[in-house]
């Protein structure tokens, strides 16, 4: 069995993503400068965005999709009086509109694009139609009808008028929300046509701009040396937000087994919580695992 290159080091990295880069490059930055087995990321950013990009090594890939289902809070500028493919400032230009709404007109179009709603992807999208990805369909001229896909929108708001023809949104949502679709549809039922120029992730689940740090300083001052192990946060950073739940050494010793255990028997520790929703498991102060609550057993789901 080949042995994978690169150290086995585990914990979360926050980068504060430049513009112009892809996730992936980021990704693969990384994994150079720690000489790291395994990294992932907790969310694509577009490459005209910058901000948090959380990048998970080792074991913290396991706790990726619960940073991905957290709330993340972005702003972005919106440039009226133009279509673009991409609907972001790299695509090529499709339409022009001489209308300019008001300040008033664009907060009166937020209401119905807040809360649960429907939205259409953008074509230069990751999405798959037929087992192609959207962006390649439509780089080679074959831009593909995507219909609406459910969204969840917790907060709009229009933070900044620079400009006639230019405004500032911050908008806090779930997973799965194109910001640029977002900026396309405001104008759109402003009676224009809008595009993203600017994109800025503020926070994504429990991480915030505090945490992050700029590809330039991870990198060691010794050419022949790895970035430090140290600039990590623990795997467990990730689960913040999920409620947590003490476990004695006996019940520890059963969930690490594989082993469900009676809710009966954690009465009184139990945190509110619907059923079926995640629960972080502590021995102490070690993370376990994450499980659920379901049909009166604790079950667990992710052993970290």
């Amino acid at each position: 069995m080949r042995r994978r290159r690169g150290r086995p080091i585990n914990g979360w990295l926050i980068v504060d993503k430049p513009t112009g880069m892809t996730s992936t490059q980021v990704v693969g930055r990384a994994k150079r400068l720690f000489d790291a087995q395994k990294v992932g990321h907790g969310g694509t950013l577009d490459p005209l965005a910058t901000g948090l990009l959380p990048l998970a090594f080792g074991t913290a890939t396991k706790t990726v999709p619960y940073v991905m289902d957290g709330t993340k809070i972005y702003r972005f500028t919106l440039k009226l009086g133009e279509s673009r493919d991409s609907d972001d400032a790299d695509g090529n230009v499709t339409g022009h509109s001489d209308v300019r709404p008001t300040d008033d007109e664009l907060r009166a179009a937020l209401p119905a694009l807040t809360g649960d709603i429907m939205q259409v992807p953008p074509v230069f999208s990751a999405l798959k139609v037929a087992g192609e990805r959207a962006y390649d369909m439509a780089r080679d001229g074959r831009p593909p009808e995507l219909p609406p896909r459910p969204a969840r929108v917790d907060r709009f708001e229009l933070v900044e008028r620079v400009d006639q023809d230019t405004a500032i949104f911050e908008v806090e949502s779930g997973k799965g929300v194109y910001m640029r679709a977002l900026a396309r549809d405001v104008a759109l039922a402003c009676g224009t046509l809008g595009h993203i120029i600017a994109l800025r992730r503020l926070r994504v689940g429990p991480f915030t701009e505090a945490d992050a740090i700029t590809l330039d300083k991870i990198a060691p001052n010794d050419d022949n040396a790895h970035a430090s192990p140290e600039l990590l946060r623990p795997v467990a950073t990730a689960l913040a937000d999920i409620p947590a739940l003490a476990l004695t050494a006996d019940e520890a010793a059963s969930l690490l087994h594989g082993q469900a255990l009676s809710l009966v028997d954690l009465m009184g520790r139990i945190p509110q919580t619907e059923e079926g929703e995640p629960v972080r498991a502590m021995e102490g102060g070690r993370v376990l695992g994450i499980c659920r609550l379901e049909d009166g057993l604790l079950r667990p789901v992710r052993i970290l």
